[in-house]
């Protein structure tokens, strides 16, 4: 333990000292403000935070400049579970696997409970993530040159490979789905060779679709859209007080500090590993905890506490651990941590062994930032959870108004393009019509997320390694461990003996659900024929998941229409579980008030473009939201004009004013 020495503890003590000096402190709370602001609105990423406030941080002390930077970057996780717990509405990639089991506790009156539970986590994990940067720095180096290309290959297949655990009990419908949205994720043009694939003439299409649309139509519209159709607050029995309710998360936290500690050390590691990004740590740690928590199998996405726990340690840890190869090697985990990483230079710190020695009290710095902006962060949002938390029993006329248009707004953070909205409504439609039939959501997103990554890994794999990087011992492990994760399920099912109990059913019963197998079948294989023409580099990826596609869905199809159970009932080899959100409120509406409820809210989506293709996204804002209070609910004029107002000024403010966004054009 050598490490552990006395020019490292003092340097470690000194850091402390200069970091609590009050002109320096000032700006880790005055970051920590703008990281909880910017959690708050959805598709507003740490990207955004480092490029409104690395330009100010030149001239600046650098320890206040990057006890800043720091202080925002580590609590956007912290707050973005608001609108996921509240409403469904993930805010960022990072905090979708927080909505499977925070919204289900919201309908159910706990919100005040879910948000403790989220805020308790989430300040142990960030202090886990920065108590594994303190002690790894000196100890990495070895590790992190040993990850190579191959080892990111293997790591990306073990994250698809958590499809099987995030399916469910329907393995082959995740399969589908993780197909789906890898497929998705290489539309565009393929980096290996140029390729233009799936865009046409479409000029949106050549640089890739962005995630956050995706992201925020395939989770956030659809939970919306129940809202819509219940047409009720989110919760109207309220189980606990907010005192009541904070004191209960708490004791949550406390009582599975196991798992907070499993998670959190998981989150750390894999921060540390560029290119996995935090879209990819909640899913792996949402996965464990559902492997490994007792009984996790039957109460998962019911309303669990802690199925929110165990994803935001991860996501606050991977904070800290994602600084570990970036100050030992220069190597950013992503596009956010480069423009830290360039700050860092502009300071004169050059990552590297300098960091260590030379600059050893400036790193500890960085590693108190963080955890002090978890402390500070977390104290924050418990002050404020209560009047949070009352959101949940309002009347649904009051918050998809406020909602709906600041969704739009991120959204369009994609590319800023129209391109953006356009995606957005799409991908909407096609998620709330997964929830609705029960596919599993979680897998598409993991798949568009790693997909794309284990496609370059591949190609780079292979021109580097031919078929050697199979055989590198850490490679080998992943693999086996990826395979085990797989097929755990079908293991289970034969050991159970639940194959021998099925019979064809002897007659052919075609629903109308069982078009969405048509749908996915057919983007597979238009995807796989369309293929065949391209370069060997560019079209081997598509063709071998494309094929995996129409394979699953077929199988699962004929599955569905020709084999049951002999008992006649449906027995899930999966404990039971779906691995999403219920659409069951209790209350089970005709179908056809829930199609024509549905349409309409969609066609509020259509009418704010119209609106906002012949006037301008700003003036749009007031309008259609004042239409909407006053037709859907019969709101008063007088509440409907200062609702409008103030959600306008607060777009204007932030997007129009502060990050500068251009806007859409506009006929007028």
């Amino acid at each position: 333990m050598e490490f552990l020495n006395d020019a490292t503890l003092l340097a470690a003590g000194h850091a402390l000292s200069t970091l609590l000096q009050f002109n320096r402190l000032i700006f880790l709370v005055f970051g920590v403000v703008v990281g909880l602001s910017i959690g708050l609105l959805p598709g507003i990423g740490g990207l955004t935070g480092f490029a409104l406030l690395v330009p100010f941080t030149y001239t600046m002390d650098p320890y206040a400049a990057f006890a800043m930077l720091l202080g925002m970057a580590s609590v956007i996780t912290t707050s973005d579970v608001i609108p996921a717990v509240l409403f469904g509405v993930p805010g960022h990639a990072a905090s979708q696997a927080t909505v499977l089991d925070g919204l289900p506790m919201t309908k159910r009156g706990e919100a005040s409970r879910a948000l403790s539970a989220c805020y308790m986590s989430s300040l142990s994990g960030g202090l886990i993530g920065a108590i594994v940067l303190a002690f790894s720095l000196p100890l990495v180096r070895p590790f992190v040159l040993s990850i190579g290309t191959p080892e990111m290959l293997a790591l990306t297949i073990f994250g698809v490979s958590m499809v099987s655990a995030l399916s469910g009990n329907a393995p082959l419908r995740g399969v589908v789905a993780a197909c789906f949205g890898i497929l998705v994720g290489m539309i565009g043009t393929n980096v290996a060779t140029g390729q233009m694939r799936w865009t046409g003439d479409i000029l949106y299409l050549q640089d890739g679709i962005p995630i956050v649309p995706i992201i925020l139509g395939i989770f956030a519209l659809p939970e919306l859209c129940e809202l819509a159709i219940r047409r009720k607050a989110i919760a109207e029995n309220v189980q606990f007080s907010s005192r009541e309710g904070m004191r209960q998360g708490v004791v949550d936290s406390f009582r599975n500090w196991f798992l907070i500690l499993r998670c959190g050390g998981l989150g750390a590691i894999l921060g540390a590993v560029p290119g996995i990004t935090g879209a990819v740590t909640d899913w792996i740690a949402y996965g464990h905890a559902l492997q490994t928590a007792k009984g996790a199998k039957q109460s998962f996405t019911t309303g669990d506490v802690r199925g929110v726990i165990a994803p935001e340690a991860a996501n606050n840890a991977r904070e800290g651990g994602s600084l570990v190869p970036m100050l030992s090697f220069g190597v950013p985990g992503g596009a956010a941590q480069a423009i830290l990483l360039g700050a860092m230079m502009v300071h004169g710190f050059i990552p590297g062994p300098d960091m260590l020695t030379k600059h050893l009290d400036f790193t500890y710095s960085m590693v108190w930032s963080i955890a002090l902006a978890n402390i500070f962060g977390a104290g924050l949002c418990f002050l404020l959870s209560g009047q949070f938390a009352r959101i949940s029993t309002l009347r649904y006329t009051l918050i998809l108004p406020v909602i709906m248009p600041i969704i739009y707004v991120g959204a369009f953070q994609g590319s800023r393009s129209w391109g953006d909205l356009f995606v957005l409504l799409i991908a909407a439609v096609i998620g709330w019509t997964m929830k609705r039939l029960k596919w599993a959501r979680p897998p598409l997103i993991l798949g568009l997320v790693l997909g794309v990554l284990m496609e370059r890994y591949m190609s780079i794999s292979f021109v580097r390694y031919g078929g050697q990087w199979v055989t590198r011992p850490v490679v080998m492990g992943l693999l086996a461990l990826a395979a085990l994760v797989f097929f755990k399920p079908l293991f289970t099912a034969l050991r159970s003996g639940g194959l021998a109990r099925m019979r064809p059913s002897g007659k052919i019963v075609v629903k109308p659900e069982d078009l969405v197998y048509v749908f996915f079948i057919g983007v597979g294989i238009y995807m796989l024929v369309t293929a065949q023409s391209w370069l060997l580099m560019a079209r081997i990826g598509p063709t071998v998941i494309a094929s995996m596609l129409v394979i699953a869905g077929t199988f699962s199809l004929i599955y569905k229409i020709l084999v049951i159970p002999a008992h006649g009932a449906a027995a899930p080899a999966g404990g039971g579980i779906h691995m999403d959100v219920s659409s069951d409120h209790g209350e089970k509406l005709p179908n056809h008030v829930t199609l024509m409820r549905a349409a309409k809210f969609f066609g509020w989506f259509v009418a704010f473009l119209a609106c906002m293709s012949l006037i301008g996204m700003i003036p749009t804002v007031p309008i259609i939201i004042v239409a909407y209070m006053r037709i859907e609910g019969r709101e008063s004029w007088r509440l409907s004009l200062i609702l409008a107002a103030c959600v306008t000024a607060l777009i204007y403010g932030v997007f129009d004013q502060i990050i500068h966004i251009p806007w859409p054009p506009s006929l007028i």
